[in-house]
Order: C-alpha cells, then sequence, then structure tokens
C-alpha cells in the first residue's frame, strides 16, 4: 500500500512556499545588473548584450569527475573542457548528481542525494569546482537537477522515500510499462514533490565553495533545469494537469531563490508530453520558464529500425526537421528561444564501443546542426545545441558501466560507447568544429 503520512505537510510546505500554482517572481533583475550573465529578449538569448548562439554538448558526469571522491578526476575533467573549448563547444548541460537509484538500473554512482536532504558534500565541492573552470574558459552550463529515468534516482529516489518501493526494471520484458505506471505518481504525489522541492531549495541557495560566491551570482552558469526529460506518465487530464502544476511550482520555487539564471523544464517536446501540443506549449508558456527544450532521439522514437538505423537515416532526418519545425512554431508563438539540448544517434549496425564507424551519426550531426545554423541566419527561434554526448578521453571497458569504469556520456545501464563521441572520433568531431564557427 503506498503510503501519504507526510502529504498534509508536505501540501503545507508546498503552498507556503509558492503562493499559487502560477505565481511568478517580481524581483527579477535588469539586463544592466546581471550584464556577464544569460538573459532572454523575445526569441533570443543574450549574453553581454548579444545574442548568444551556441554548440554545447551533454556530460551528465561533470559534477562527480569534478570532486576528489570516488570517480574524481580533476585532471580529466579540465582536459575534457581544453578539448570542447578548442572545438567552439561553449556550453554544457551536466546533471548536479546521482540520487540513490534502483538496484535494478545500475545506478551511476557515486550518489549525491544518498536519503532526502542528505547530500555528499564530496559531490557538492565537485559541481562548485565544475562551475568555476568553466568561469575560466568563459563556458556556461545548464544545470538539470532530477530525472525522470532511474539511472541517476529522480522519479524513482523521491517515490522510493514515500512508500513506493523500488522502481520496476525497464529493461525487461514489460518493464517499461510498469515503470511508466509507477513514475506517473511523481506528478500526483505531494509527498515525493516535497523532498523534491527541498533539494531544490539546498542546491540553488548554495555558496560556492571555490569562488566563494552564492550559487545565484555566478556567471558560468546559464540556467537551471527541472528535469532531465519530465514526463507525466499518464495520458488522463487529470494526471497531466498535476504535472503542469508541479512544473510551475518547481519553476516558481527556483525564481524564488535565484532570480538571475533562466529556468528551463528539461522537456523532450511533444513527445515528453505524451504527444499533447497543448500541455508541451502551456508548461512552457509559464512565466517563469525562460525558453523551450526539446529532444531528439529517433531510434528509440521509432523514426529508424533499432535493428538497422543505418537503413532509416534518411527519413529519422526528416522526421527530426518536421520536429523541430512544429516547436519552432511554438518558440514563435510564446515569444520565447528554443534548445535543441539532447540529440544522438548510434554508430554504424547499432554497435557500442571504440573505433566503431560513425557514418549514420555524422549525417545526423550534420543535419541537426544545419536546422540550428539555417534558424540562427533566418532570424529565428532556435539558439542552440548540445549533442549527446561527449565522452572525451574515456573509454569503455565493458558493456555496461560499473564502479572503476570510465565514465562516459552513455549511462550506466546502457552500452558504453553506444552514443558516445570520443577525442579519437575525429569525423564527429570534424563536423562539431565546423559547425562551431
Amino acid at each position: 500500500m503506498k503510503r501519504k503520512t507526510l502529504a498534509i505537510l508536505t501540501t503545507a510546505w508546498v503552498l507556503l512556499l509558492c503562493g499559487c500554482n502560477g505565481c511568478t517572481s517580481t524581483n527579477a533583475p535588469s539586463k544592466s545588473q546581471n550584464h556577464a550573465l544569460i538573459s532572454t529578449d523575445g526569441t533570443k538569448l543574450i549574453k553581454n548584450g548579444q545574442p548568444y548562439h551556441y554548440i554545447g554538448c551533454n556530460i551528465w558526469y561533470a559534477s562527480i569527475l569534478g570532486s576528489t571522491g570516488m570517480g574524481g578526476d580533476r585532471e580529466r575533467l579540465c582536459h575534457e573542457l581544453d578539448q570542447l573549448k578548442e572545438l567552439g563547444v561553449t556550453n554544457v548541460r551536466i546533471l548536479s548528481g546521482p540520487d540513490a537509484g534502483s538496484l535494478l538500473a545500475n545506478p551511476a554512482k557515486p550518489y549525491l542525494q544518498t536519503a532526502p536532504g542528505v547530500l555528499n558534500d564530496t559531490i557538492l565541492e565537485g559541481l562548485d569546482y565544475v562551475i568555476a573552470e568553466l568561469e575560466k574558459r568563459d563556458m556556461d552550463a545548464v544545470i538539470y537537477l532530477n530525472n525522470a529515468w532511474d539511472w541517476s534516482g529522480g522519479y524513482g529516489f523521491y517515490l522510493k522515500e514515500c512508500g513506493y518501493g523500488d522502481s520496476p526494471n525497464a529493461n525487461v520484458e514489460g518493464g517499461y510499462d510498469r515503470y511508466v505506471d509507477y513514475c506517473a505518481d511523481f506528478s500526483r504525489d505531494t509527498c515525493a514533490q516535497a523532498l523534491y522541492y527541498r533539494y531544490i531549495e539546498v542546491i540553488v541557495s548554495r555558496h560556492n565553495t571555490i569562488t566563494g560566491r552564492p550559487y545565484k551570482e555566478e556567471p558560468a552558469i546559464m540556467a537551471w533545469q527541472l528535469c532531465n526529460e519530465p514526463r507525466p506518465f499518464a495520458r488522463d487530464n487529470n494526471t497531466k494537469e498535476m504535472f503542469a502544476q508541479w512544473i510551475a511550482r518547481a519553476a516558481a520555487l527556483i525564481k524564488s531563490i535565484d532570480p538571475n539564471h533562466l529556468v528551463s523544464t528539461g522537456s523532450e517536446g511533444t513527445v515528453g508530453c505524451e504527444a499533447d501540443v497543448k500541455l508541451c506549449e502551456r508548461i512552457h508558456a509559464d512565466p517563469n520558464i525562460d525558453y523551450l527544450t526539446i529532444h531528439i532521439w529517433p531510434v528509440n522514437w521509432g523514426w529508424a529500425p533499432r535493428t538497422d538505423p543505418d537503413s532509416g537515416i534518411d527519413n529519422a532526418c526528416a522526421k527530426s526537421s518536421q520536429y523541430i519545425a512544429m516547436h519552432t512554431e511554438m518558440a514563435n508563438r510564446l515569444g520565447k528561444p528554443l534548445v535543441i539540448e539532447e540529440f544522438g544517434y548510434s554508430r554504424q549496425g547499432n554497435k557500442a564501443g571504440i573505433g566503431i564507424p560513425t557514418y549514420s551519426r555524422d549525417q545526423f550531426y550534420s543535419h541537426i546542426f544545419g536546422e540550428v545554423k539555417r534558424s540562427i541566419k533566418e532570424g529565428g527561434p532556435i539558439a542552440g545545441c548540445n549533442f549527446w554526448g561527449w565522452s572525451g578521453s574515456g573509454r569503455p571497458r565493458q558493456e555496461v558501466w560499473q564502479a572503476g569504469d570510465d565514465y562516459l556520456c552513455d549511462p550506466p545501464h546502457e552500452p558504453q560507447g553506444w552514443y558516445s563521441v570520443f577525442d579519437c572520433d575525429s569525423s564527429t568531431i570534424a563536423i562539431i568544429r565546423d559547425f562551431s564557427k
């Protein structure tokens, strides 16, 4: 039986913090006050008074690399950032740190949050270090604070703490449907959400132990992000309504603590809203959400056959253009920028590892970069993109990650090297360098 012992307490706590579902910040700084920070002006991101466009990447594991404990490797982190800067990559999207995940998911370790409010100071100092090193290189970070998928805890962590038990294993037959049903309760449960809100409060209000500044004054932070790929995980109107409400409450909470930085959802777009265009537009219309996000995963979404993705690359590119166009129209209606913050394609033969050709992936990257460049040239709302993802000098040791292995962009439960861009992937790197000019 699902226990809700904290429901009354947490509901009151949320109402006290947020006041109402759609409350807005009233003390946002003027542009002159945060000239070094990134702001918005209509459909444009603005940095130092000029439109800000970028080619970026995902390095979810950066705060672990930046730490001095298990998994820490500051020499590698600095080397990776230097490589990316040289390639023209100026924006990185990272996870604040993993929550204790379901053992069924082979979760990312070490954990930042082992129990509600119990945080690993070593990982937090690693996040401090990443922010400081990005500032040295005039690079920017998007930091996401939760995950809908259990490889880093996220929804499953909070639900388990509120009596729902371990999240089902999505990677076995029939497991995905059970996982979806399980995670739908995050949008409905005030206990789980309240634990998440408390985590937001701690992270966003933190003082950086290296720079000496509060996070809200850090110029290297571009945006806080509510979640990696938040979904209602249910199609009924009641759950979708509750989903939209927690998005609004979380965004309002972040803005109340840090009015200086941007806030984004981390959504995949309409795919992440159960194909509900109105819901997608609603959550991004919220006054505390500063720009739209979309993700593009052609193989996962059936735009290319999983058994032979190379044969579907042309259809994947065509479908991606349609998806981008739909969300471009949405961004224009809302008068906000759009970022393609995740996109990926596997290596030839859908194989994982080092040294496997990347012909299809290179074609897909070129296509997405081309869409970004075209939008910029035409004055459209696309501000930039973050490919998934950077693995740099890391090397896979086995099919799935185990403690002691190099961290790669591929989550621990996935084949290591599957979507990775390594520093020896010369053709992909040439494309990234070309489009960053």
